[in-house]
Protein backbone atom coordinates (compact mmCIF):
# COMPACT_ATOMS: atom_id res chain seq x y z
CA UNK A 1 0.00 0.00 0.00
CA UNK A 2 1.72 3.17 -1.33
CA UNK A 3 1.06 5.90 1.38
CA UNK A 4 1.61 9.03 -1.15
CA UNK A 5 -1.03 10.01 -3.49
CA UNK A 6 1.77 10.44 -6.23
CA UNK A 7 2.70 6.79 -6.06
CA UNK A 8 -1.31 6.16 -6.89
CA UNK A 9 -1.74 8.07 -10.05
CA UNK A 10 0.84 6.27 -12.36
CA UNK A 11 -0.40 8.72 -15.53
CA UNK A 12 -3.54 9.74 -17.20
CA UNK A 13 -4.67 7.73 -20.41
CA UNK A 14 -5.20 9.82 -22.71
CA UNK A 15 -7.09 8.56 -26.37
CA UNK A 16 -9.89 9.32 -28.41
CA UNK A 17 -12.55 7.55 -25.91
CA UNK A 18 -10.70 9.25 -22.87
CA UNK A 19 -11.22 12.75 -24.59
CA UNK A 20 -14.91 12.29 -25.46
CA UNK A 21 -15.56 10.85 -21.53
CA UNK A 22 -13.61 14.11 -20.68
CA UNK A 23 -16.86 16.12 -22.03
CA UNK A 24 -19.05 14.01 -19.16
CA UNK A 25 -16.31 14.39 -16.37
CA UNK A 26 -14.90 11.46 -15.87
CA UNK A 27 -11.25 11.12 -16.39
CA UNK A 28 -9.18 8.66 -17.06
CA UNK A 29 -5.53 7.39 -14.87
CA UNK A 30 -3.66 4.46 -15.13
CA UNK A 31 -3.33 2.87 -11.01
CA UNK A 32 -0.93 0.20 -9.33
CA UNK A 33 -2.49 -3.62 -9.71
CA UNK A 34 -2.84 -3.37 -6.08
CA UNK A 35 -4.43 -0.01 -5.35
CA UNK A 36 -8.21 0.25 -3.99
CA UNK A 37 -11.02 2.47 -5.26
CA UNK A 38 -11.04 4.17 -1.58
CA UNK A 39 -7.08 4.62 -2.33
CA UNK A 40 -7.50 6.17 -5.67
CA UNK A 41 -10.64 8.79 -4.88
CA UNK A 42 -8.08 10.15 -2.25
CA UNK A 43 -5.06 10.79 -4.01
CA UNK A 44 -7.58 12.33 -7.23
CA UNK A 45 -8.80 14.37 -4.53
CA UNK A 46 -5.71 15.23 -2.76
CA UNK A 47 -3.59 16.14 -5.72
CA UNK A 48 -6.18 18.28 -7.64
CA UNK A 49 -8.03 19.40 -5.23
CA UNK A 50 -11.75 18.11 -6.51
CA UNK A 51 -14.68 16.20 -5.43
CA UNK A 52 -14.95 12.74 -6.68
CA UNK A 53 -18.55 11.01 -7.40
CA UNK A 54 -17.72 7.73 -8.77
CA UNK A 55 -14.85 5.41 -9.36
CA UNK A 56 -14.53 2.44 -11.62
CA UNK A 57 -11.71 0.08 -11.91
CA UNK A 58 -10.62 -2.21 -14.59
CA UNK A 59 -7.93 -4.60 -14.60
CA UNK A 60 -6.31 -4.40 -17.92
CA UNK A 61 -4.40 -7.61 -19.06
CA UNK A 62 -1.28 -7.39 -21.05
CA UNK A 63 -1.16 -8.43 -24.85
CA UNK A 64 0.77 -11.57 -25.75
CA UNK A 65 3.56 -10.11 -28.33
CA UNK A 66 5.70 -12.23 -30.83
CA UNK A 67 9.05 -11.42 -31.92
CA UNK A 68 10.07 -13.65 -34.25
CA UNK A 69 10.21 -16.92 -32.78
CA UNK A 70 10.26 -15.77 -29.26
CA UNK A 71 7.29 -14.82 -27.37
CA UNK A 72 6.36 -12.10 -25.03
CA UNK A 73 4.08 -10.48 -22.84
CA UNK A 74 3.13 -6.98 -22.06
CA UNK A 75 2.49 -5.95 -18.34
CA UNK A 76 -0.96 -6.01 -16.93
CA UNK A 77 -2.60 -2.61 -15.41
CA UNK A 78 -4.92 -1.15 -13.61
CA UNK A 79 -7.30 1.41 -15.18
CA UNK A 80 -9.28 3.61 -13.15
CA UNK A 81 -12.43 6.13 -14.64
CA UNK A 82 -13.18 8.52 -11.76
CA UNK A 83 -16.17 10.78 -12.72
CA UNK A 84 -16.07 14.39 -10.56
CA UNK A 85 -18.77 16.73 -9.25
CA UNK A 86 -20.18 18.78 -11.75
CA UNK A 87 -18.09 22.24 -11.56
CA UNK A 88 -14.45 20.25 -10.98
CA UNK A 89 -12.02 19.89 -14.12
CA UNK A 90 -8.08 18.24 -14.21
CA UNK A 91 -6.13 20.12 -16.45
CA UNK A 92 -4.47 17.69 -18.28
CA UNK A 93 -3.67 19.63 -21.62
CA UNK A 94 -1.74 22.65 -19.17
CA UNK A 95 1.85 21.74 -20.61
CA UNK A 96 0.59 21.39 -24.52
Amino acid sequence: MATNPRDILIRPIITEKTSQMMQENKYTFQVPLDANKVEIRQAVEAIFKVKVLNVNTIRVLGKTKRMGKYVGKRSDYKKAIVKLAEGNTIPLFEGM
